[in-house]
């Protein structure tokens, strides 16, 4: 079993930066891809990104490539996503999740079914 903890979510401008943090327990989070979602209300889960176990391979949803950077410090267990230049349709619960699967490419992490952990989110609120 694995427990994430999000954080470093909040209220912020358009335009504006946050970083979230994504602690996860255990001795396995070296070998656990990991990913970001977000969820607004009335909405569908939606990819964000995604990172492989070594951090050596990421993937990004479109709408955010450029401007959000996943990363991950395998030492301290935790996984980040810097997010800049911030839209109010960006306003939602970000998720972390974790993957035990194994899959060559990174890209079929961006689907919510291939992930076994899930966090209970961190709030983003972008205010225009």
């Amino acid at each position: 079993q694995v427990l994430l903890v999000e954080s470093g979510g909040g209220l912020v401008q358009a335009g504006g930066s946050l970083r979230l943090s994504c602690a996860a327990s255990g001795r396995k989070f070296g070998t656990y891809a990991m990913g970001w979602f977000r969820q607004a209300p009335g909405q569908d889960r939606e990819f964000v990104a995604t990172i492989s176990w070594t951090g050596g391979s990421t993937y990004y949803a479109d709408s955010v490539k450029g401007r959000f950077t996943i990363s991950r410090d395998n030492t301290n267990n935790t996984v980040y996503l810097q997010m800049n230049s911030l839209k109010p349709e960006e306003t939602a619960v970000y998720y972390c999740a974790a993957s035990r699967r194994k899959y060559y490419g990174v890209t079929a992490y961006q689907y919510a079914n291939e992930y076994d952990y899930w966090g209970q989110g961190t709030q983003v609120t972008v205010s225009s």
